[in-house]
This record gives structure tokens, C-alpha cells and sequence, in this order.
């Protein structure tokens, strides 16, 4: 047997979402076959030596578009630079989206996205798929990619007026079936028609740049929305989960719906909790359109600090990125007109390191909660836990080796990502990932990469997940609307 897929992991602290405790790691044939101190492993086996350092669970980035076809053009980070990427940065699992063009098959399309990310992945990987339209047809689709495809989330999107937005009618409908199927709704949650009349204006008013992006679809469009979805959700007693909560007020209506007992996931994702949209009144444009994403990175520099903090105690649940990465020339499709501006930011390499840096090193979180919303939580909410975010017996062998005392750079010139530029770029980061398993292969160690295309595997996830679905199905028992018994009205009706 090769020795290299034996390993120990000896002499760090173990990580996971609920305590720490120092322990020896071992990993065999994909999986954590043992911890504990001291262990006695065959002889063969890699050592690595985590003295000092933390081992965790490989991240779940649960917001990707590698490769994505979008306004004209195509995202330049494929699923073979993008997981690759991910794998460096301590990622060890993305979760992309399949988006179906208007009218069409849901199935054809998720065929499509396996078919595409299946030779090229370095990690694991699963897929949302989005539903951009409605009628019958969908509705069976959805059954099927839930029943047979191991696809437990669609995403609807409340923006992109003529495009994919759904009506609030659809929405409800949409939602009905998640719950049918025993799935989770996900919502891109803006007011896309008071975005199309926003944009509209700034053009009138001669504001082409990438400010007017902000300025068309400010705070109130996307709390708005927000507050409409976790309304229709509660109609429907459907589990609901906000992709990329961008602003304050969009928060505060995930976390006051949480506390009203509502099942409701928000994720902020790294852009937002690691910088900000005052770069879109930047003086030099291609600066300032690297930042233009759908919701807006927010003018308020105070926003990334109240996300994080929201994140810390539960209000938010999970990170994702949303990384979806187009280079300048091609964010230039836009240089006379914002809304030609492809959408998107990079973040799947340095989602890990921003976390880490801005929520424990800044001592908002412990490294119990980073484990949480950086692995445990979305494996729980997605339906692939204990296989995945959790260091235990049995677990598939994604880990990371972390040092807390290090620091790197983050920068353009030595991120492993196609886009020719970082929104990051020269923050400074406490917690480095100094080596990353994934299916129990040394991927990264200290720098260098040894990847495979293909290696990763699509990781199909049951319907009707335990942590998100047992209130769901409390309340559909308990809470059905009963009609009250009364003796028949005898009286006089009016004639008309």
C-alpha cells in the first residue's frame, strides 16, 4: 500500500465545532481511522508535525460560480483553477451553482455542470441548482434532482429583472415544492424591479461608472427583498438560507426572523466580511469595477465589522464567496455603463485566512465557531454531516493543518487564482493553512500544490436534512390552522 495514503497528523490540537482537546490524528484510505494521543500506526505512514497548530476540518465554501457564463462573458477561475485555489487556501470542498437559462431543463443543466466539473475538480463538490423559471415541468425536475441526483437546495432569485427573477407568486410556489421535496430554498434577495428603475435614473443622471452599481440597488432594495422571502418562506413553513447577506439591514432581518423562531440560514460571504464598497468611488476604474458584485459590497466601512459580529453569535451561519471572477478587460465590457459590468469577485482562496483574521484574531469568535461557520454548520444545513466538517472516526480525511501564529500576505502576484487582481489585496492575515488534505491526499504543504484534475468527487446530499427539517416537521404537525365549530347563521341575508 502506498505509504502516502497513511498519515499521521502528530502533536496538535484538534478543532472541532463543539470543543478542542490535543490529539494525534490518524488517516488511512480516505477517512479518519483513529485519534488520540500517542497513537501506534503502521510502519510507512507520512508524519506531519502540527505542534503548535490547529487541525480542523477542511472548509466548505458554500457559494461558488466557477466557470460561469454570465453577462457576455466567462468566469476565468474553471472548476480545475478554482478548486485548486480553494485547496491552498484550506478549502477543501466547494458547492457551486447549476443556473439554467430561462425555459429550460433543470436536469440537462445539472447534466451539463457534472459533466463539466467532474474531469476538472481537485476537491470534493456538490451543486445548488437555481430555478429561473416556473411550471410544471420545474416542479418535476426538482423532484427528481432531489429523489435521485442528491441535489437538496435551489436557489431563486428575487433580481435580475426579464432574466431570473421570479415573481412573488412563483416564489411562493417554488418554495412549496423545496418543502415537498424536502429541500432547502435558497433566495438571491434584491427587489429587481426597483433595481432596473434605479439603474434607469443613475444612467439619466450621467452616472456610468461603477458607483452607480451601489447607488441603483442601495441597502433598503436588499432588506426589502429579504424581509418579502422570509414572509412567503414562513407561508409556506419552508426552511429558508439568504446566499451572500451583504448589508446591515439585510442582517437584521435574518437575525430578528431567527429570534421570531423562524428557520432561516444567513451567509455572508468573505467580500463582505473582509472589505468594502467604498472602493466603488474609487478614481481609477478598473480599480473600482474589480469591486462590482450583486448585492453591492457596501459604502458603510462599519458593515464588515457588524457582519462578523452577527456571525460570531448566530444571527449568520455559514461563509461562503461567491466567487465568481472576471479580469479587468473583461469588467471593461461595462466602461461606459454599469450595468454592462460583469458581476462577481474572487474570495475561494482567501475565504479561510479573511475569516480567521477579521473574526478570531480580531477576538470576536473562538476557533470553535470559526470551525462552524467555516465547515460544521454548512455540512449540517446541506446534509453531508458528520461525513464532512467534523475531525472524528469514520470522517472523510479533509483536514487542515492550521498555524495561528503565522502570517501572510494576501496578493495578486501569489494567489493561485486566474483573475489578474485580489480584492484582498495587501491585507495582512493572521492563521495560515500550512497543509491541506483532501480524501486523505497531502494536496498542499507549505506552499506547494500537487494536485490532480478529477481527483475531487461530486458529493450527493439526502433530502430532508435533520438539523434544518425536524421544527419544519413539528410545526406541520402542531400548527395546521383549524376552523372554529360554530352553530349555522340562521338569520336574514340581504337580497341583492
Amino acid at each position: 500500500m502506498d505509504g502516502r495514503t497513511r498519515i499521521l497528523i502528530r502533536g496538535g490540537k484538534v478543532v472541532n465545532e463543539d470543543l478542542s482537546f490535543m490529539s494525534d490524528v490518524y488517516i488511512e484510505n480516505g477517512k479518519i481511522a483513529d485519534i488520540g494521543r500517542n497513537l501506534k500506526v503502521p510502519a510507512g505512514a507520512q508524519i506531519i508535525d502540527a505542534t503548535n497548530m490547529l487541525v480542523m476540518p477542511g472548509g466548505i465554501d458554500t457559494h461558488t460560480h466557477m466557470e460561469l457564463a454570465f453577462m457576455g462573458t466567462k468566469a476565468v477561475d474553471d472548476f480545475y483553477i478554482g478548486t485548486k485555489a480553494a485547496l491552498a487556501g484550506g478549502t477543501t470542498m466547494i458547492m457551486d451553482f447549476v443556473i439554467p437559462q430561462k425555459g429550460t431543463s433543470l436536469l440537462e443543466a445539472y447534466d451539463r455542470w457534472r459533466s463539466t466539473a467532474d474531469p476538472k475538480v481537485c476537491c470534493d463538490y456538490s451543486l445548488h441548482v437555481a430555478v429561473t423559471w416556473w411550471g410544471e415541468q420545474v416542479k418535476r425536475e426538482m423532484a427528481t434532482l432531489a429523489a435521485e441526483q442528491g441535489v437538496n437546495s435551489f436557489k431563486m432569485f428575487m433580481a435580475y429583472k426579464d432574466v431570473f427573477m421570479l415573481s412573488d407568486q412563483e416564489l411562493y410556489s417554488a418554495f412549496s415544492q423545496c418543502k415537498e421535496v424536502g429541500a432547502i430554498a435558497q433566495v438571491h434577495a434584491e427587489n429587481g424591479d426597483l433595481i432596473a428603475e434605479g439603474a434607469k435614473k443613475m444612467l439619466a443622471l450621467g452616472i456610468t461608472g461603477p458607483e452607480g452599481h451601489e447607488m441603483c440597488r442601495p441597502e433598503a432594495v436588499e432588506a426589502e427583498a429579504t424581509q418579502r422571502a422570509v414572509t412567503i418562506a414562513h407561508a409556506v413553513n419552508c426552511p429558508l438560507y439568504v446566499v451572500h447577506v451583504m448589508s446591515k439591514s439585510a442582517a437584521k432581518v435574518v437575525s430578528n426572523a431567527r429570534r421570531d423562531g423562524r428557520v432561516v440560514f444567513g451567509e455572508p460571504i468573505a467580500a463582505g466580511l473582509g472589505t468594502d464598497g467604498t472602493h466603488c468611488w474609487h478614481k481609477d476604474w478598473a480599480h473600482a469595477a474589480r469591486f462590482v458584485m450583486g448585492p453591492p459590497l457596501r459604502p458603510d466601512p462599519s458593515t464588515p465589522g457588524y457582519l462578523m459580529d452577527l456571525l460570531a453569535n448566530d444571527d449568520l451561519s455559514v461563509t461562503g464567496t461567491d466567487n465568481c471572477t472576471f479580469s479587468v478587460c473583461q469588467k471593461a465590457l461595462g466602461k461606459d455603463d454599469f450595468t454592462k459590468i460583469p458581476n462577481g469577485v474572487n474570495g475561494v482562496e482567501d475565504r479561510m485566512s479573511v475569516i480567521w483574521e477579521k473574526g478570531v484574531h480580531s477576538g470576536k469568535m473562538d476557533e470553535n465557531r470559526y470551525v462552524a461557520v467555516t465547515s460544521s454548520n454548512a455540512a449540517k444545513i446541506f446534509n453531508f454531516y458528520p461525513q464532512k466538517g467534523r475531525i472524528a472516526t469514520g470522517s472523510d480525511a479533509d483536514v487542515l493543518v492550521w498555524d495561528p501564529n503565522s502570517t501572510r500576505t494576501i496578493s495578486a502576484s501569489t494567489h493561485h487564482q486566474a483573475v489578474d487582481y485580489n480584492i484582498f489585496e495587501g491585507m495582512v492575515c493572521h492563521g495560515v493553512p500550512v497543509v491541506t488534505i483532501s480524501r486523505g491526499k497531502v494536496v498542499y504543504e507549505r506552499g506547494e500544490l500537487t494536485v490532480k484534475a478529477g481527483a475531487g468527487r461530486f458529493v450527493p446530499r439526502p433530502p430532508f436534512s435533520e438539523f434544518v427539517y425536524k421544527r419544519v416537521r413539528q410545526r406541520e404537525q402542531v400548527c395546521q390552522p383549524t376552523a372554529v365549530v360554530r352553530e349555522p347563521y340562521r338569520g336574514k341575508v340581504i337580497s341583492l
